[in-house]
C-alpha cells in the first residue's frame, strides 16, 4: 500500500541492586527488564504467532483493539506475518494507526521488540499508556516514548500534564494552526514535559524497555539504559491501556506488559 507520512500525535546489574531498585537509584545501574520480571506481575504477552482475522487493525486478536480501524474498514493496516505484527498506517484514516490492549497499573511497564522497517523516509513508533477514564485529558493520553529515526531520538513525553491537557491543548491550538511561535510561558512549561534521549537509528530489531515508577519514566534499549525523565503525569495511578502508534510504519515481534504496583 502507498506509504505517506501522517501527522504525529501530539514506545544486568547484581541482584542486590535490583532488590534495592528505587526511584532515586542511579539510572546507569538500572536493569528495568529484570525489575519488571522479578518485582512485577505479567499482565499479558503476545508473540503474534497466528493469523489475523479480517482486514481491520482490530482483527489482530488476543485482546488487541484499535481506536482508528473503523475509519477505514476497507484498508488493511496490520498483517501478522511469520510471528511479526507489521503495521502500516492508512493515510485515508487521517491518523496514525493506534492499537491498544488492556493493562492496569500505577508502577510497571513494557518490554517491546520492534523494528522501524524503512518503508518511509521518516518513521516513529510510539509506545506508552492511556486512561480513557481520566478527565481533563484528550483521549486519555498519559505518557509515551516516541522512537523515531528523523530525528534519531527516543523522546519521553508526559502528555497528561503537557500537550494533551485540555486547557493547554485549547490554548496551544490557535498558535499551531497559524504556525506561530507559542507564548514564552507555554513554551517553557511544555519544555519541562519531554526529554530527548539519543539513539543510533537504523532498520534492525531492537528491544525497548519502558517503565514508570512514581513520577519517573525510564527507557532502555537492547539492555542499555538510555535515560529517564520526571514529570507529574507519569505518576497517574491507573495506566488502563498499553498503547502502540505507528507513524506511518513499524514492526512488532514481541510484547510483555507488567504491573509492579
Amino acid at each position: 500500500m502507498p506509504v505517506r507520512r501522517l501527522p504525529t500525535l501530539l514506545l544486568v546489574v547484581p541482584l542486590a541492586l535490583v532488590a534495592s531498585h528505587g526511584s532515586h537509584s542511579n539510572a546507569a545501574e538500572r536493569d528495568d527488564a529484570a525489575w519488571l520480571r522479578q518485582r512485577g506481575t505479567l499482565l499479558f504477552e503476545d508473540a503474534f504467532d497466528r493469523e489475523e482475522d479480517g482486514t481491520r487493525a482490530a482483527a489482530i486478536g488476543n485482546g488487541w483493539t484499535s481506536a482508528t480501524a473503523d475509519r477505514v474498514p476497507d484498508k488493511k493496516q496490520s498483517d501478522l506475518d511469520g510471528g511479526v505484527l507489521k503495521v502500516v498506517s492508512a493515510a485515508e484514516a487521517g491518523h496514525q494507526a493506534h492499537i491498544h490492549h488492556d493493562a492496569g497499573f500505577a508502577d510497571g511497564g513494557a518490554i517491546v521488540r520492534f523494528r522501524l522497517p524503512g518503508l518511509a523516509p521518516s518513521e516513529t513508533l510510539t509506545v506508552g499508556f492511556v486512561d480513557r477514564q481520566c478527565p481533563g485529558v484528550h483521549a486519555g493520553h498519559l505518557c509515551y516514548a516516541l522512537v523515531s529515526n528523523k530525528p534519531p531520538r527516543v523522546q519521553l513525553a508526559d502528555y497528561k500534564t503537557g500537550v494533551m491537557d485540555l486547557e493547554i491543548r485549547k490554548r496551544r491550538e490557535p498558535f499551531l494552526k497559524a504556525r506561530e511561535k507559542l507564548p514564552a510561558d507555554l513554551e517553557k512549561l511544555l519544555a519541562t514535559k519531554t526529554k530527548d534521549l539519543p539513539w543510533q537509528a537504523d532498520h534492525e530489531w531492537h528491544e525497548l524497555v519502558l517503565v514508570t515508577e512514581g513520577d519517573e519514566m525510564r527507557a532502555s534499549l537492547d539492555g542499555r539504559p538510555l535515560g529517564s525523565h520526571r514529570s507529574a503525569g507519569f505518576a497517574h495511578p491507573t495506566k488502563r491501556w498499553f498503547s502502540l502508534l505507528m507513524n506511518p510504519s513499524a514492526w512488532i515481534d514481541d510484547v510483555k506488559v507488567y504491573r509492579v504496583k
